[in-house]
């Protein structure tokens, strides 16, 4: 007769310790074993545990929350006014506050709650509080030819760098058919769309992208090394708005898990693999681990080579490249914002790319345009799914549903823990707190 079930992976167990395995062979080998009625108060899987760093206790059930009260809708032009006049008190000149509220405020009007209002106080305010982030620089155009330049943001607000090098591109393309701008030292530069946007409005084809701090683990790893780092591309159509494809090459992005950790809510299974290599779905636990280069995303496709997360991966390094090898930027550990040692925060040098190419020399902006729109028709009238809803969207068409949807409800619905926020920083600020004395949600 043959070992049980426990012996086996407890003879699994010490073979992995024997071998100086991995953490996630050890953690498999001590998952059989408790599922077998093995202990987790064992003599070896305690002594496994503590070799990986492996905690032995059952996770401790969500604590409850108390209810929240409710979202309210508020009007786009106030949202927009309040974070220009918060950019403004924090020393923003108010052309560029103008400037940087319209990009923020575009992603709550396109449905994209992760890079609007969301990240007004985190993202921006803190980080302008910490010294890392510079409420003004001069943006410097460090070499330039008749289709290209390098701009230097000087670790000036992204969301005026972003929208100042797309512009520089734009108007290289009209003169010259093509621009490429990469700029270095810049921040976050909110959503990548409103660049590729910029680009199609202006009768371009736009292509953007930045890096990140590191959140990505390269397929087979679990150290994360690669920023989120969107590639997006906008393409204008007879629809009524571009095509615009414009998402992280992470199966996830640390600004959705914020939002699924405002809502009290688990991130999906197979976004995030920590470092024993365990898939995880404790969104606060995962946030704070972040921090720490203990959990990283995982590329589009998922963990490993089964769903093409090679591919995720692939792409995820040519956006970092394209940001960093032009400028010899940082990438890493080097823009992490963190001292893993003292956990003081640092600046967090990103680069950015913008890319314009001009429709009209090569084809009438009409035609380009009833071409676009032909083949979009065919995808959304091809054969649909009987189990998914009975519609097919093209990239770009729930953004502009969503617009449609949030004007016609009169606004941004605000939960309340960005109402706190809006609180917070009115009551910090007098300037804020004198015209700000009542918000619509109080």
């Amino acid at each position: 007769m043959g070992p049980s079930p426990q012996e086996s992976a407890r003879e699994e167990m010490m073979a992995v310790l024997k071998a100086n395995g991995s953490a996630s062979d050890y953690e498999k080998a001590l998952t059989k074993f408790v599922a077998a009625g093995g202990s987790s108060d064992d003599s070896l899987a305690k002594v496994g545990a503590s070799v990986y760093g492996l905690s032995l206790a059952p996770p401790e059930p969500p604590a409850k929350k108390s209810k929240a009260p409710p979202a309210a809708i508020v009007p786009f032009d106030f949202m927009k006014q309040f974070m220009k006049d918060t950019l403004v008190a924090y020393g923003v000149p108010e052309a560029e506050a103008e400037t940087s509220s319209e990009v923020l405020i575009e992603a709550d009007r396109r449905g994209i709650d992760s890079h609007g209002i969301g990240r007004l106080k985190p993202i921006y305010c803190d980080r302008m509080d910490q010294g890392i982030l510079f409420p003004h620089k001069p943006i410097d155009v460090v070499r330039e030819s008749p289709t290209s330049a390098l701009v230097d943001g000087n670790l000036g607000l992204g969301l005026y760098v972003g929208p100042y090098c797309m512009k520089l591109a734009i108007e290289k393309a009209k003169k010259h058919g093509v621009g490429f701008v990469v700029a270095q030292n810049s921040t976050h530069y909110g959503i990548a769309g409103y660049y590729a946007t910029m680009a199609s409005d202006a009768g371009c084809v736009g292509l953007t992208g930045t890096n990140a701090r590191p959140s990505i683990a390269p397929t087979f790893g679990t150290e994360p090394m690669l920023g989120t780092n969107p590639l997006c591309f906008g393409i204008p159509t007879k629809d009524g708005f571009p095509f615009c494809i414009d998402c992280a090459t992470s199966v996830n992005q640390r600004g959705k898990i914020e939002k699924y950790s405002r809502d009290g809510k688990p991130t999906p299974k197979g976004a995030v693999i920590d470092s024993a290599g365990v898939e995880r779905t404790d969104t606060d636990g995962i946030l704070r681990d972040m921090q720490l280069g203990k959990c990283a995303l995982t590329p589009v496709g998922g963990a490993g080579d089964d769903m093409g997360g090679y591919k995720g991966y692939g792409w995820a390094t040519t956006v970092e490249l394209l940001c960093t090898a032009f400028q010899s930027g940082p990438f890493g550990e080097a823009v992490c914002g963190i001292d893993r040692a003292t956990g003081a925060k640092k600046p967090m040098p990103l680069g950015h790319f913008f890319l314009a190419i001009d429709i009209a020399p090569l084809c009438p902006l009409d035609t380009f345009e009833r071409n676009s729109t032909k083949l979009l028709d065919a995808l959304r009238g091809s054969r649909k799914s009987p189990l998914a809803g009975g519609r097919i969207w093209t990239a770009g068409e729930l953004e502009h549903d969503a617009r449609v949807a949030r004007h016609a409800q009169g606004g941004l619905s605000v939960p309340y823990p960005l109402q706190k926020n809006m609180t917070d920083l009115r009551d910090k600020i007098p300037a804020l707190k004198a015209k700000y004395a009542k918000l619509p949600f109080e």
